[in-house]
């Protein structure tokens, strides 16, 4: 069956290579641009230098501070109002995944009209969205070379999938040293997060051949740096790894698709708004436990890769060392237990495991997994993972 990847046309990596956003913005054809960011990296003062580089170059910038972590639809809306109060024809995003995410919608919403939810699925977007220079400051979601834009429906209580190639930002800016200032915390959730997406890539039914070596190549710096990163912040050397292991896991997974973690996070996130990367490394090795047996030997080839598992071992004692593995892995990055997460009651989860199990299932994503659960096994990983 042909396969098709699609990533952003230039990815900029390296240390100083935000720097170039004046650069790539003028090749655009920019004349009036809107940054999407959060209130957090406004204060941290890390938007409005960005803003600050495109006025020098004689392109007139607006800030919209709007985005919530797990954006909404109301986000999206005010982003919308914000960039056609600006008159602005060009879009940046700086932050994680959710300016990204949003910026992304923002800027086909612009260009095609209606609402999120017109677009909810799989390429249901026709004209592409404005140009988009996506610039990420946290090592996890890889968003910034994704053709996926993951929107909240807070009236629905529901996490709206968008999976289009006109959502793929124009320029993605991978510049390590926006990441030196993340807590261990942060680095630990988007850490695993990345590391999620390597192995669903890896093992998705929609793997092919250009995905798998850039999905190992992932698994790889992960192995070399993530642990390193969380216990030395300053490791310049970890950092640009872990970044490069972002953008490397968004390439493979936005072109062979993710699996049950995702399907299964993305409603602890709209019922709970527990943090994306968190959610995802919580149910990891739960999901992974169920799902081994649909591919022993891309499970085993995933632990090799990471180190958990030796050539000498046999794919189902490997497969079996993994699960232990991101066990130990999130044992030593702090990565809670859902039951011990400060956002989650145990009542209300129990009573919501139904309808978690329903939406997991109706995004789609747990059709890709090596072993496609009913409802009920969704569920009864659910209370595994609790």
């Amino acid at each position: 069956m042909p396969t098709t990847f699609n990533i952003p046309p230039s990815i900029v990596t390296g240390a100083g290579a935000a720097r170039e956003l004046p650069v790539h913005a003028k090749r655009l054809g920019a004349t009036k641009a809107l940054l999407v960011t959060d209130e957090w990296m406004v204060k941290l003062g890390v938007a409005e230098p960005f803003a600050a580089m495109l006025r020098e170059a004689g392109i007139p910038t607006e800030i919209f501070a709007g985005v919530q972590p797990d954006p909404s639809a109301q986000n999206v809306d005010e982003g919308l109002a914000a960039l056609r109060a600006a008159g602005a024809d060009f879009i940046v995003s700086v932050g994680g995944g959710s300016p990204m995410d949003c910026a992304k919608a923002v800027a086909v919403l612009a260009t095609n009209g209606g609402a999120v939810r017109d677009y909810m699925g799989y390429e249901k977007i026709p004209r592409p969205g404005l140009p988009h220079i996506a610039i990420p400051t946290t090592a996890g979601t890889g968003s910034e070379v994704t053709r996926a834009s993951v929107i909240t429906d807070a009236e629905r209580d529901e996490k709206m999938l968008l999976m289009s190639v006109q959502l793929v930002p124009s320029v993605a800016l991978v510049d390590f040293e926006l990441t030196m200032s993340m807590p261990p915390a942060l680095t630990a959730a988007v850490g695993v997060d990345t590391l999620t997406h390597a192995i669903e890539a890896y093992v998705s039914k929609k793997a092919n051949a250009v995905t798998d070596p850039i999905a190992l190549a992932c698994v790889d710096l992960c192995a070399r740096f993530l642990r390193r990163a969380f216990h030395d912040g300053s490791d310049r050397e970890a950092r640009e790894g872990m970044a490069l292991a972002a953008c490397q896991g968004g390439m493979a997974f936005g072109n062979s698709s993710v699996c049950l973690v995702h399907g299964m996070s993305r409603p602890i996130g709209a019922l709970f708004h527990v943090p994306h990367g968190i959610s995802n490394a919580m149910l990891l090795p739960a999901v992974t436990r169920f799902s081994v047996r649909g591919a022993p030997a891309r499970y085993a080839r995933v632990a090799r890769v990471f180190r958990a598992a030796s050539e000498a071992q046999g794919d189902a004692a490997a497969a079996d060392a993994l699960v232990d593995a991101l066990e130990a892995l999130n044992r030593e990055l702090g990565i809670p237990r859902l039951r011990d997460h400060p956002r989650m009651e145990e009542q209300r989860f129990s009573a919501s495991i139904e309808k978690m199990s329903s939406d997991a299932l109706a995004s789609g994503s747990p059709g890709n997994n090596p072993v496609v659960p009913t409802a009920a096994e969704i569920a009864a990983l659910y209370r595994e993972a609790w």
